[in-house]
């Protein structure tokens, strides 16, 4: 019997607990409740269930407010950045985000450990290489060198007892082109520089040295001795012996919707999509701007239009005329390789522009249906974050 004596005592017990409750008007969880309560997050953007109302306790709206000022602040940031990194359009931007497109026509410079195939690297040798463009077209030549130096940096003497050009890897198809034995020279000739620099020097011109109609690869492959160390190198140049396009003489300039345009003539063969780019400086040398264009064009006579936009010219302040230099094209080819058909690269000075006043170029930021729904958007997070702010207040 006494253990149902003792189950009535617990439950008289707890009846006297509810009727003290219900007496003194205070809830079962607030008094269980800890004296510090967490915060919770704040709720996903749109959704106002999850936020502390103007009544509830100080520690959770002061809580709720650090953590949607932070959100507001992440928000603000998002949107000023992407504001300021679409100021311009993506085909005239500022040639410093484009470091690597400053000059283009600068030799490609490596460094390597001078090795055989598949051989361990000879300690305290390397072997450094020049190749003068990766792509060529038509009648264009490219210069290789190569020259073995110690861990000082002094050049030592170095031969290529072999070198040979051929196609390059073609998988299961075979070859279409003979190999052809070349010659690295220390002569100062054939594109050598300085004879007896220990820098041996070899110039390939497709159309002359056997692949004038190859569309592909070539490799030259070497054989390499310095001293009693052999060693081995390979370049690889991507070859378009025809032009989809041909370039008409000047340049058309003019000021347009507050920028300025400047259309180079050409003669399309190939329809297509046609991909150019263009080099800007200024008067003082002073890199400006990276130009674009990147449209489909049928055949015949057409312009490339680059365009230098006007609030890059307002913010960069140049000194007129401008130059464009250095421009390249090509008709792009998807899904193939190569993956285009180059035009002759025009190397240097293409055209000098005519002095302009820079209020004749307008200062607005580049608009597009894009740019303007993501700042919407962007703006639509930095609105109700505010929104949230105000309605939790400023504070106790």
């Amino acid at each position: 019997m006494r253990p149902r004596r003792t189950a009535a005592a617990l439950a008289t017990l707890g009846l006297g607990a509810v009727l003290l409750w219900w007496a003194s008007g205070d809830s079962p969880q607030a008094a269980a409740a800890p004296a510090a309560v967490a915060a919770p997050e704040p709720a996903p953007p749109g959704s106002h269930a999850a936020t502390p109302a103007s009544g509830a306790p100080v520690a959770d709206r002061s809580a709720a407010r650090e953590l949607w000022k932070q959100r507001l602040d992440r928000a603000r940031r998002a949107l000023d950045s992407y504001r300021h990194a679409t100021r311009y359009p993506h085909d005239s931007r500022p040639l410093a985000e484009h470091p690597d497109q400053v000059h283009p026509n600068e030799p490609v410079a490596t460094e390597r450990p001078l090795r055989e195939p598949g051989g361990p690297a000879i300690e305290g040798l390397t072997l450094r290489t020049t190749q003068e463009r990766v792509y060529s077209q038509g009648d264009e030549s490219v210069l290789f060198t190569v020259a073995a130096v110690d861990g000082e940096g002094r050049t030592l003497p170095l031969q290529v007892p072999r070198a040979m050009a051929h196609e390059g890897a073609t998988g299961a198809r075979p070859s279409r082109v003979a190999p052809v034995t070349v010659q690295f020279t220390d002569d100062g000739r054939g594109g050598d520089t300085v004879a007896g620099d220990n820098v041996l020097s070899f110039r390939l011109q497709p159309a002359r040295d056997g692949f004038a109609e190859l569309d592909g690869v070539i490799r030259v492959e070497l054989a390499l001795q310095s001293g009693e160390h052999p060693g081995y190198a390979f370049f690889d140049v991507i070859h378009s012996p025809g032009s989809p396009a041909t370039w008409g003489a000047g340049v058309r300039e003019a000021v347009e919707a507050g920028s300025l345009s400047l259309y180079l003539p050409a003669q399309v063969m190939q329809p297509g999509r046609y991909v150019v780019t263009g080099r800007v400086d200024d008067a003082d040398g002073r890199p400006l701007a990276l130009l674009n264009f990147n449209e489909e064009l049928g055949v015949g006579p057409t312009e490339f239009k680059l365009q230098v936009f006007g609030k890059l010219l307002r913010d960069m302040q140049p000194t007129f005329p401008l130059v464009l230099r250095d421009v390249d094209a090509f008709l792009l080819k998807p899904d193939t390789f190569p993956d285009r058909a180059l035009m002759p690269r025009r190397i240097g000075t293409v055209h000098r522009t005519k002095p302009y006043p820079l209020a004749a170029f307008s200062a607005a930021e580049w608009s597009s249906e894009e740019r303007s729904r993501y700042l919407a958007e962007y703006g639509k997070d930095v609105q109700e974050a505010e929104d949230h702010l105000k309605e939790l207040g400023s504070g106790p």
